[in-house]
């Protein structure tokens, strides 16, 4: 059972598709206090891989919505229940799932590979000049380099 075990029972116990809770209220269940990440609001993101309560709550059907940080309350909302994109009332994130998705490409992404071929020793980054103050003259102007 870990740290944040008990906040999944609580939510599979619930028979309401909305919950809302503090801050306060979620580190009396855990009976510990919350980290001092929760004034953040990824923190309370639906992403899994974000922290282990992400998952205890996702794993017990909820999602959070309405995170208010400077009011230190949030809403837990069944998943499926609220709308029609999951996920999204949370951050503007979408659900874990959409992110396997390979993304799609143009399908000219990648065609000129292997067309352009640059000189060994050359430098785009570097000024078109090789005498810099020249350079920096020309463009910004002699009080440039004051």
């Amino acid at each position: 059972m870990g740290k944040y075990s008990p906040l999944r029972s609580y939510l599979e116990a619930q028979d309401k598709n909305r919950i809302a809770m503090t801050f306060e209220e979620i580190e009396r269940l855990l009976e510990t206090r919350l980290p001092a990440s929760k004034k953040y609001p990824a923190w309370w993101s639906n992403n899994p891989s974000n922290n282990p309560m992400t998952k205890e709550w996702l794993a017990a059907g909820f999602q959070t919505e309405e995170v208010d940080i400077a009011g230190e309350r949030l809403t837990f909302t069944r998943i499926g229940v609220s709308g029609s994109d999951v996920g999204t009332a949370g951050f503007g994130e979408k659900s874990q799932s959409d992110y396997t998705v390979p993304p799609k490409r143009h399908p000219l992404f990648g065609r000129l590979k292997g067309v352009i071929t640059l000189a060994p020793g050359v430098d785009l980054t570097e000024p078109p000049d090789t005498d810099l103050a020249d350079y920096l003259d020309r463009k910004y102007g002699p009080e440039a380099g004051n």
